[in-house]
């Protein structure tokens, strides 16, 4: 819960502030030299990039949310095996065992969705975050029954 206030509240913050740089780009538009709208148009761009990220950004939570509810509801979310230290971090040996376990289920069945997913579990657990966005980004694409990734 607390990982979705942050992120609506991000996302809020992220509005304003595309909203605030693109009316300097509209002012900047309406002075009408050859400068300020050069200056104009490369400051609209930047909101525009910034809404299309934010866009797939939550494009790819809320596919992400669906499979983990799919998965709960057939009973196949993963259990969290990583040792920890007590201080919190992981310890390098169980998160081995762990990857090699996920690894081996994916490796046996790749075009199952469900195998994918708990991979990128387990990687975002271990704090890898780009290959556990790539092992998702697989998962949804083959839930879907689109071309997967690489």
């Amino acid at each position: 819960m607390r990982a979705k206030i942050t992120y609506f509240v991000t996302a809020a913050v992220l509005v304003v502030y595309f909203v605030l740089v693109g009316s300097r780009g509209v002012m900047l538009l309406k002075q009408g030299t050859a400068l300020t709208v050069t200056f104009g148009v490369a400051v609209l761009i930047l909101p525009v990039i910034g809404v299309w990220f934010l866009w797939m950004n939550t494009r790819f939570v809320n596919r992400a949310n669906q499979l983990a509810a799919e998965l709960e509801a057939e009973g196949g979310l993963p259990v969290d095996e990583l040792v920890r230290t007590p201080g919190g971090r992981i310890d390098r040996d169980s998160a081995d065992a762990v990857f090699a376990k996920r690894r081996a289920e994916t490796e046996d069945s790749p075009g199952d969705w469900r195998c994918w997913f708990r991979l990128a579990v387990a990687y975002h657990d271990a704090r890898d975050t780009p290959r556990a966005r790539r092992a998702m980004q697989r998962a949804i694409a083959l839930h879907d029954g689109r071309p997967v990734p690489n």
